[in-house]
């Protein structure tokens, strides 16, 4: 098995909101992006990071430092994975390739689905779709299906709430539903950001393009990354922001189950 390794900062077992049956998530570290609404700070610089977390045992209390972000062998990944597999088998499940952005730890994420392949572990890649074409290209004959977000279709609001244009993002989509790849497309649903009537009109727009695409998981807001923040001492913009009203996304759901087959509320 490739020596290769890469950076990563959590492997989640028994996951079900990261693709089909029963999985285990294997968690990059490193994002391009910076969306205002990012549920895992931790995930977003390219290196480890120090955060300290108070922990309470009776009536006493205390820190604890802990180290986010570790770099793993494929071999220690596959193994942590392996230990799933009957479970896989059992509920059509596999392996999620998360993170921050897996594609930007290209050889690593392709060494790792390769392995997957070996094993016969169905492999899922979820991406923000911000990588070259080169990288794209080089990964889809591993993935046997994309998580593929999108966030704003107007290209001045995705840099203004990502950081980013979402010029290459909309390419790679368009490359990788015509290679015949299985896509699930992800929205998040942001209070006066995601959810405007332009925005959610030109995304169905960008779905209804593609008959392919199998479902759509729309992800409404939800504020239990605050604390992620304070404990990183990172900025959260949307820290007094509350969850996302549940009747407005029965009627999103709606809207978008006119064209398209299956459409979810939170994965």
């Amino acid at each position: 098995m490739s020596k290769m390794s890469g950076l990563v900062f959590d492997i989640r077992h028994f996951s079900v909101h990261d693709g089909p049956g029963i999985r285990s998530t294997v968690f990059f570290k490193g994002c391009p992006l910076r969306c205002a609404w990012c549920h895992n700070p931790e995930s977003q610089l390219f290196e480890p990071e120090t955060c300290v977390r108070n922990h309470r045992i009776d009536d006493k209390q205390f820190n604890v430092t802990e180290v986010i972000g570790k770099q793993m062998e494929v071999a220690e990944v596959m193994n942590e994975v392996a230990k799933d597999i009957a479970i896989f088998d059992e509920s059509k499940g596999g392996v999620t390739f998360s993170g921050g952005e897996p594609l930007s730890q290209p050889e690593f994420l392709r060494a790792l689905l390769i392995a997957c392949n070996v094993q016969e572990i169905h492999a899922a890649v979820d991406t923000c779709g911000f990588a070259s074409k080169s990288v794209v290209e080089s990964v889809i004959p591993h993935a046997n299906l994309f998580l593929f977000d999108l966030k704003l279709a107007n290209e001045h609001e995705h840099i203004k709430y990502t950081g980013v244009s979402n010029k290459v993002i909309l390419e790679n989509l368009d490359l990788i539903i015509n290679s015949g790849s299985r896509v699930i497309i992800r929205i998040p649903l942001i209070q006066d950001i995601t959810d405007t009537d332009i925005n959610l009109k030109a995304l169905r727009s960008i779905v209804q393009k593609y008959p392919s695409i199998e479902r759509v998981d729309l992800l409404p807001f939800h504020n239990i990354a605050k604390s992620k923040y304070e404990r990183f001492g990172k900025e959260y913009t949307l820290a007094n922001s509350d969850a996302y009203d549940s009747s407005k996304a029965e009627q999103i759901k709606d809207y978008f189950k006119e064209i398209a087959p299956i459409v979810t509320l939170g994965g």
